[in-house]
């Protein structure tokens, strides 16, 4: 059976109610076990899923509410890390400050909850080796272990391509790698501040990075996101997505999901020069906008889209995560009615379309 016109999935996060976010806080400060906090977590996360559900999404995640952020999952699950070393505004990082050491599941156990709970197809997201190199990697802590940021990265590669195997045969239906730096690249300003001066460079570093954990990796769809950051309903870098679009033409995953409600994405002209390879997933909800769309624009988002990419080869999601973080909380009812208004629109563009 064929996959319908303009599915629906979400990127990964949803909003944490505050009780989820205290007690994941708790946990990581020792006032409760990891143990001890996981049957709380069950209830919450079936919540989730059922919030999903309700609002008509066909791919859905556990809302990543057993994580701190979508990132640090990495240093949680993965030894050779101190917490909390990098300062990064209202949300510090560890730092890596010894080789690396895959001792448990990063997200299997996290599948293993919701897989049995669900006959929708389910998500489950990583964090992508760029992004992980960037966000983890500083010379004053990191040299002894990896002297340099990119022999981190790699170092990340093979541990990832693990886990896509393992939540393959655990069951999951798309695995989506996260790589938001890729994203920020385009904007200049952003790289004069990080001290990049050769962003195309890089950004064929991340996309090859991506290809590295997934390449031979069948009976699991693959996909990439890519977003230009954010907190506090504020984007860290902006830009269109015109200088990335070579480095996608390398991608070896399905789909490469791309942030096109914001404004600071640069509008969907951009779309020209994306590749026949893959699949568009398209951002066509601004999650950090607080008014709620209505399917009519939202449809007119997509039909804009489709002046560049089939609509056979598009699925529909909100721009980003709601919530990568708990440090980043979001109103829970709004991303419902987000999603809900969003599924409503993928049926009418069936309608019209199918």
């Amino acid at each position: 059976m064929s996959e319908p016109l303009f599915p629906t999935t979400v990127i990964g996060s949803l909003p944490r109610p505050m009780w989820v976010r205290e007690l994941i806080e708790d946990r990581k400060a020792g006032r409760i076990s990891e143990e001890e906090a996981g049957p709380h977590l069950d209830r919450a996360i079936e919540s989730a899923i059922e919030l999903q559900e309700r609002a008509g999404i066909e791919e859905i995640t556990d809302g990543e509410w057993r994580r701190e952020s979508y990132v640090k999952l990495f240093a949680e699950r993965v030894r050779g890390f101190k917490a909390d070393l990098l300062p990064s505004g209202g949300l510090p990082y560890p730092a890596v400050v010894d080789p690396l050491e895959y001792y448990r599941p990063l997200a299997v156990e996290e599948l293993a909850y919701i897989r049995p709970r669900t006959e929708r197809r389910v998500k489950v997201t990583l964090p992508a080796p760029f992004i992980i190199g960037w966000r983890m990697w500083h010379p004053e802590h990191s040299k002894k272990a990896y002297p340099t940021r990119e022999l981190l990265m790699e170092a990340c590669v093979p541990i990832l391509r693990e886990e896509v195997e393992q939540l393959r045969d655990a069951g999951a239906d798309t695995v989506q790698l996260d790589e938001p730096w890729l994203a920020v690249l385009v904007d200049p300003v952003y790289c004069r501040d990080q001290g990049i001066d050769n962003s195309r460079k890089e950004m064929d570093r991340a996309v090859d990075l991506v290809n590295q954990v997934v390449d031979g990796i069948d009976g699991i769809s693959t996909s990439m996101h890519l977003c230009h950051a954010h907190f506090d309903r504020k984007h860290g870098a902006e830009g269109a997505y015109d200088p990335i679009m070579p480095s996608l033409h390398n991608a070896r995953v399905d789909m490469v999901s791309l942030e096109y409600a914001t404004p600071v994405a640069g509008g969907v002209d951009s779309l020209a020069g994306f590749p026949d390879s893959v699949r568009l997933g398209f951002g066509c909800v601004d999650h950090c906008d607080r008014n709620v769309e209505t399917p009519a624009a939202i449809i007119a988002r997509v039909e804009d889209a489709m002046r560049y990419v089939d609509s056979s080869r598009i699925a529909l999601h909100p721009d980003c995560g709601f919530a990568p973080s708990v440090q980043n909380p979001m109103d829970l009812d709004e991303a419902y009615l987000k999603l809900k208004a969003m599924a409503e629109a993928s049926e009418q563009l069936r309608d019209k379309y199918g």
